[in-house]
């Protein structure tokens, strides 16, 4: 009888994917045709699920679909989940949100305003942390800010900043992984051997020069995958 020998198992991979805007389409086609995710395997997001896109609702609903196929799914808070969250109590984050693509969130719900969109995707919003700690990396939307003493007291730079500064030995000596600033594909591929790695390569932004793919990175290979923009 012939010795069947079992190729040994891939090792667990973990995925970052950078800001997703309501383009759907393109993240399942980059989950599912690149990625092609294990049950092993981990997927983090950076945040900025929704907004200007067409299809946040959709970008929603495919992360519920791959939890339910018992996938590793995990997304932080970016400034656009934020400013949902807050429009609905406060008219400055309605007309900032409605300002910065929350049209185009109410409008994939059929929604006339933030407390129309369901429960069930208002409580998950709710439910994401500002920033996730791995070994050797800290998943933050943003950034974070090393004049504070402590820099995750900061909730507001975790969202907003702009600022490329990181001091490792304040966070174990790991390195940031960001979105939130839409960066060309050179300046992305430059990143990944510094301490700030950005990930937004502008996916919504995909008629302009050296933008519009969604990215992802795979931390223990430090490999690069690209998806064009196929929702515009």
């Amino acid at each position: 009888m012939p010795l069947t020998i079992q190729p040994p198992p891939l090792p667990p991979r973990t995925f970052v994917i950078g800001d997703i805007h309501g383009c759907a389409a393109t993240l399942r086609r980059l989950v599912e045709h690149l990625l092609r995710p294990l049950p092993t395997d981990r997927i983090y997001l950076l945040g900025d699920l929704i907004d200007r896109g067409p299809d946040s609702k959709g970008v929603l609903d495919f992360i519920f679909e791959l939890r339910k196929r018992g996938l590793s799914v995990a997304s932080i808070r970016g400034n656009h989940e934020e400013m949902c969250l807050q429009a609905g109590d406060d008219h400055y984050y309605l007309n900032l949100w409605a300002a910065n693509g929350g049209l185009a969130t109410l409008a994939s719900f059929q929604a006339d305003g933030p407390g129309d969109i369901p429960h069930r995707y208002r409580e998950f919003l709710g439910s994401l942390p500002l920033y996730i700690l791995l070994d050797d990396f800290v998943i933050v939307h943003a950034g974070l800010n090393f004049d504070m003493p402590n820099p995750f007291d900061d909730t507001s730079a975790m969202l907003w900043t702009r600022s490329t500064f990181v001091d490792r030995q304040r966070i174990g000596s790991r390195r940031l992984i960001c979105g939130h600033t839409p960066v060309s594909l050179d300046r992305l591929k430059a990143s990944l051997n510094n301490s700030k790695i950005m990930l937004d390569n502008g996916c919504v932004f995909g008629g302009l020069p050296e933008m519009g793919n969604l990215a992802a990175l795979e931390l223990h290979s430090m490999t690069l995958f690209l998806q064009p923009n196929l929702d515009l």
